[in-house]
């Protein structure tokens, strides 16, 4: 129980991760009645049926596993219980700059993520939403069981990202493309579980591997444009980890597991709210703080005693 406690945010983002994909794999399930029979038909997966049966499932009508899905698409855009659309922001972006028609559903759906990740979250969606996170802190979790966590044979600026942000919209233009999505191994992984891995394992192994050897926290804080478009939405967001330096003793173990440690520069120096825009909101400082010297609070709303 005291390890739950201590690691309840750990659990809310697996919980949050895994839990999103699977809702996914399960809106992409059907049942086939052939003669008096249903069968379970994974992603439209014929390939179980004899080939006078696969007839029959073809010609029957599906029905959806799930009556009423709570969530369907992709995370690119999406839709919960059928009502509430959800879209990508630089998804939306490369397809307005590519020339793709817009419709009112991916404006909309565009509208309620600035919305809930530019006032509240910033850039949260990066440690409670993306799968990607899911491999990277695999990768980092390794690093520190091999001891090799601050072994460095590449280095980028962390600013990076941004750079390929940009990059990702001008081609998107001149090209009339999604840039970035072509490439793109957060798609990678969510298509890979809910359709099937194919070629995009590859993608996703790449990432998992540049980050154990080459770099910490390699793609995620150095290279993603989604990362970047998150951070700039997420500018002014209300939700902050706040620090008190009057309970800190200086152990540094928030330094040592933050994936974005760079965000921690008043650590030992100053109370106050961490307010770069790279902090992804995991509160893995916060559980492994034995002080109690960080907590979630929102931005000036509970101001420290003078």
């Amino acid at each position: 129980m005291q390890w739950l406690i201590k690691n309840k945010f750990l659990i809310i983002r697996r919980t949050s991760q895994i839990g999103i994909l699977l809702l996914f794999f399960l809106a992409n399930c059907s049942l086939i009645t052939i003669g008096h029979k249903k069968h379970l038909v994974l992603q439209g997966d014929l390939s179980g049926f004899e080939s006078g049966e696969r007839n029959l499932a073809i010609a029957n009508t599906k029905e959806a596993l799930l009556k009423n899905p709570i969530l369907q698409g992709n995370l690119s855009t999406s839709k919960i219980f059928d009502k509430i659309p959800m879209s990508d922001p630089l998804a939306f972006l490369q397809i307005f700059l590519a020339g793709g028609a817009i419709s009112f559903d991916l404006l909309l759906g565009v509208g309620v993520v600035l919305a809930l990740y530019g006032i509240f979250l910033g850039r949260g969606f990066c440690a409670f939403v993306c799968p990607i996170n899911l491999i990277t802190d695999l990768a980092n979790l390794l690093r520190r069981i091999l001891r090799i966590e601050n072994i460095r044979f590449i280095s980028f600026s962390r600013n990076t990202k941004y750079i390929i942000l940009a990059l990702a919209l001008v081609l998107s233009f001149a090209f009339g493309m999604l840039a970035w999505e072509s490439i793109n191994p957060i798609s990678m992984l969510h298509r890979g579980v809910v359709f099937g891995m194919g070629t995009g394992f590859f993608g996703v192994l790449t990432v998992f591997l540049f980050d154990l050897f080459m770099l910490k926290n390699g793609f995620c804080g150095h290279l993603c444009p989604l990362g970047a478009t998150y951070s700039i939405i997420g500018a002014k967001s209300l939700l902050k980890v706040q620090y008190h330096l009057n309970k800190c003793t200086k152990c540094m173990q928030c330094i040592r597991i933050c994936p974005e440690s760079q965000v921690l520069h008043l650590i030992g120096k100053q109370s106050g709210f961490v307010t770069k825009t790279a902090c992804i909101k995991c509160g893995r400082c916060i559980e492994v703080c034995n002080d109690d010297a960080l907590n979630f609070n929102i931005l000036h709303f509970n101001k420290e005693k003078k």
